[in-house]
């Protein structure tokens, strides 16, 4: 299931005219003013690892230089907070897997398109300090490196370390205005500093709701920010709403997020105890018959999903309220097997203040 980074990044710059602002802002001059940007198409393909997608989302861009040559735009986002060294191997392999996805679909061919590699990192602990050449992740002879370099593959990435640059240098890229606030989101969105520099972005914020699609990229933007901020961050976003809005308009689009993250838990809570109902019902069939066990699991799944995503979404709220939830507390509610009980917990979660409120009781 996509994450809220994915969610937000795809939908910034999966679109052509906003990706082109990021490619532009990284490129090396001499590609940029190759390029025909109006041939920028976006492809629906990702050949990130399955297992790496909670991480990183990756774009894929078409486009034609003057010359008619094909070239091929890939932009992973690596979103984790630690700095892969082995990020330049995993994109070599990414390369590849788009090369060979080419061949496939022109297999008349006889050359490939330039294909052109793009991290963008916005972690949250310091900059980016991974090899961007893979022949820089061989260990060599010291007395001859330079000759043994020469065999090695030669593959290198280009790098928009958000981290590292300036607010004001992130303000002064050319680019629509929700591509600007995007990049000061990502730059800070995870940081302590959020909360000094929300205030600063509220004419942006402002130019952002002003354009055509203004009312829909205001709210991909807050969302965003509400669910990767911590509670200054929240209380710092309601303010700049309020600014904007006026009171009654940012508290009915604050409770209709609330909501929006309870759906959202249950919905995670669904696709989990579906996948593992799923299991189960495999490593039954072995003993009683794949179908029947499968039906059997199916099934779990489905009342287990339901349970998990209440309490799931409980958890939620409790955080967004800045409730401490001890250990025995969290194991309670994920342990709980009546569906009454967690409905009624779900209930007094949105007001809730502390345990006690939320269970009914003192809590011990």
């Amino acid at each position: 299931m996509s994450g809220p980074h994915d969610l937000f990044v795809r939908y910034t710059f999966g679109n052509p005219e906003r990706a082109a602002a990021e490619l532009r802002a990284v490129l090396p001059s001499h590609v940029v003013s190759e390029v025909d940007w109006a041939s920028l198409r976006g492809e629906s393909s990702s050949v990130v690892d399955p297992e790496l997608r909670e991480t990183e989302s990756d774009l894929l861009f078409t486009a034609r230089l003057r010359t008619g040559h094909p070239l091929l735009l890939y932009v992973l986002l690596e979103h984790q907070s630690s700095v892969d060294r082995w990020m330049a191997l995993r994109m070599l392999r990414y390369v590849v897997r788009l090369l060979e996805r080419w061949r496939q679909e022109n297999p008349d061919s006889t050359v490939l398109p330039l294909v052109v590699p793009l991290v963008m990192y916005h972690g949250p602990e310091g900059g980016w300090t991974a090899p961007r050449r893979v022949e820089e992740l061989f260990g060599l002879p010291e007395e001859s490196k330079e000759r043994w370099q020469a065999l090695a593959p030669r593959f290198e990435y280009l790098l928009d370390d958000l981290t590292a640059e300036r607010e004001e240098a992130l303000r002064a890229r050319p680019g629509p205005p929700l591509v600007r606030l995007a990049w000061l989101t990502l730059r800070y969105g995870r940081s302590s500093e959020l909360v000094l520099k929300m205030p600063e972005w509220v004419a942006l914020f402002s130019q952002v709701q002003a354009g055509p699609e203004g009312a829909e990229q205001l709210i991909v933007v807050i969302r965003y920010l509400l669910l990767v901020g911590n509670k200054a961050a929240r209380e710092a976003t309601g303010r700049v709403l309020n600014s904007m809005l006026g009171q009654q308009r940012t508290e009915e689009l604050m409770r209709g997020w609330g909501e929006e993250l309870m759906e959202e838990g249950l919905q995670q809570g669904l696709a989990r105890g579906r996948e593992e109902g799923r299991a189960e019902g495999l490593a039954k069939g072995r003993e009683m018959g794949l179908a029947k066990g499968r039906e059997m699991g199916l099934a779990k799944g489905r009342e287990e999903g339901v349970l998990l995503g209440r309490a799931e979404s409980i958890l939620r709220i409790l955080a967004a309220r800045d409730v401490q939830v001890e250990e025995w507390a969290r194991l309670r509610i994920l342990t709980c097997k009546d569906l009454a009980t967690l409905d009624r917990w779900l209930s007094r979660s949105i007001n809730a203040t502390s345990l006690s409120v939320l269970f009914g009781e003192q809590a011990q």
